[in-house]
This record gives C-alpha cells, structure tokens and sequence, in this order.
C-alpha cells in the first residue's frame, strides 16, 4: 500500500490533486487505524495506462524521470548564444519563458528555433528539456 505522496510521485501529480482525487472520490483508498489514506497499486493503474496512451509531449511519464513538476512546455523562439552562457526563450501559451543555461547544454540537446520543449522550474532555476529526437 502506499502513501498519498507515493502515489503522487508515481502518478507524476501534486500531492494536492491526490488528496482532490481521494476526497472526491476518484481515487479509491484505504484508510488505516489512525485515519490515513494508503493506496494500491491496482487502485492506481487506470491512471498509468489512461496516462500511457497519450502523446509523449501530453503524458505524465516524464515527469516521473524528473523530480521537479513546475514543468512548462512549449516552443523555442529563440536562442542566442555568447561565450560559455546562452539565452533560451519559449513560447509557453501566451507568455514566454526565458532560460540561461550553458552553450554546451543548448549544443548537447541541439536546440534549435522551431523545437519543442519544456521548461523545469525548480526555485530559481530553469532547465530546459527536449521532446524530440535530434535529426
């Protein structure tokens, strides 16, 4: 049986949409003598294969390879590079979100204007992750 949190982290959700699921009555759940909830493996495979056959750019899998879930994903608008740093802006929705990140990284994923990816916020910093295959 596992944890709300554990459950969290497999299902590559926040803890607080768990606990919507199991108050709404979404998620089935045992509680233990002390009142907490604990969850099943079975209880949560509908999810994982809802979740599976999603397009990868729409899935929560990566998000379980990645501990940070502050993920934004869009497309690179541009990219400028100088020196060891270079600038890396996605359109997310409406906005834009900008990253600095090393030239080296920006090389080593071949980002190029056009691509998709997503941007991992974890406190102050942005990482940048690819969707696609280089080609």
């Amino acid at each position: 049986m596992l944890t709300p949190r554990e459950a969290a982290r497999l299902l590559g959700v926040s803890y607080a949409t768990i606990k919507q699921w199991i108050l709404s009555g979404k998620l089935k759940t045992v509680q233990t003598p002390g009142g907490h909830h604990r969850l099943s493996e079975a209880a949560l495979k509908p999810f994982l294969v809802k979740d599976k056959a999603k397009p990868e750019a729409e899935s929560r899998q990566r998000y379980r390879r990645v501990s940070g879930r502050n993920q934004l994903t869009g497309k690179v608008v541009s990219i400028r590079i100088e020196g060891l740093l270079a600038e890396v802006v996605l359109s997310v929705g409406d906005g834009r979100v900008t990253a600095i990140i090393t030239s080296n990284a920006v090389r080593e994923l071949q980002l190029k204007k056009g691509d998709t990816a997503a941007a991992l916020i974890k406190s102050t910093d942005v990482m940048i992750e690819r969707f696609d295959d280089p080609a």
